[in-house]
């Protein structure tokens, strides 16, 4: 049984394919250049061509993420975000109780999973503060990569403002100050992480998943250790996969129901 996860993100387009219980194909591709390289227009809509994508047959299609209603993935089952991030956090960890945190390019989620299923669940998608979009401009504006800027958590510098929009202003009058950039490459990285503690802290238990691109932040990891309750934080292999990998469970577990 061949099954492909497509995970239309806002940022990237993720893709993972299973073959019964392996994972036998991944693919990472900045969405832009997945609409124009990937894409065809038929009749005012975009499709997925996948032959261009070379990624081979599937005998299941199942997709999710940002662009999941405006793409046409032909003959694919489409599932819920929420719903294909628990099914990759509970393939990928094997935990069954836990707190989701997925922080995406212009997104933010916490899901409570109880017993295997989504139990309650929190959404901020009205500000990019809390998501990876933010991370990738305050970066810009300090002449950094965002890989760079995910090291340096010691003595944060204060970014008080609530606002991404506002926050790259006060950055820059925080440089014109003469602060180092690695106290205001933490204080970028503090502010995220005040942001997404509430919707964490809502759902409180033992053990904490991070998924998502920014789940490869240390200096996340950091404060979220050392400043909240969870007792396990853990990140699964494929964090920035794990919405596909969701894909491909569902499928599969579908498949065997059938």
């Amino acid at each position: 049984m061949r099954v492909l996860g497509i995970d239309l993100g806002s940022r990237s387009v993720k893709i993972a394919i299973f073959e019964n219980d392996m994972l036998v194909c991944k693919r990472v591709i900045d969405t832009f250049k997945f609409y124009k390289n990937y894409c065809t227009s038929v009749d005012g809509k975009l499709e997925v061509d996948f032959e261009l994508l070379e990624v081979g047959s599937a005998d299941r299609i199942v997709s999710t993420g940002y662009g999941r209603n405006n793409i046409n993935v032909c003959n694919a089952d489409i599932m819920l975000e929420l719903k294909a991030h628990t099914y990759g956090a509970l393939l990928q960890t094997g935990l069954k109780n836990f707190t989701l945190l997925d922080i995406g390019g212009q997104d933010s989620k916490a899901v409570l999973v109880r017993d295997g299923k989504m139990a309650d669940m929190l959404l901020n998608d009205k500000c990019a503060a809390s998501c990876g979009r933010y991370l990738e401009n305050m970066a810009g504006v300090l002449g950094i990569k965002i890989e760079e800027i995910a090291k340096y958590y010691d003595n944060p510098a204060e970014l008080s403002s609530t606002c991404a929009v506002f926050g790259e202003s006060e950055l820059i009058g925080r440089i014109s100050e003469g602060i180092a950039l690695e106290h205001l490459a933490a204080g970028v990285n503090y502010s995220l992480f005040k942001r997404v503690k509430p919707m964490i802290e809502r759902f409180q238990g033992e053990s904490l998943v991070v998924t998502g691109g920014v789940a490869n932040n240390s200096a996340l990891l950091h404060y979220i250790k050392t400043e909240t309750s969870f007792k396990q934080v853990e990140v699964p292999r494929e964090a920035q996969l794990n919405g596909a990998i969701g894909c491909c469970a569902y499928g599969l577990e579908r498949a065997l129901k059938r």
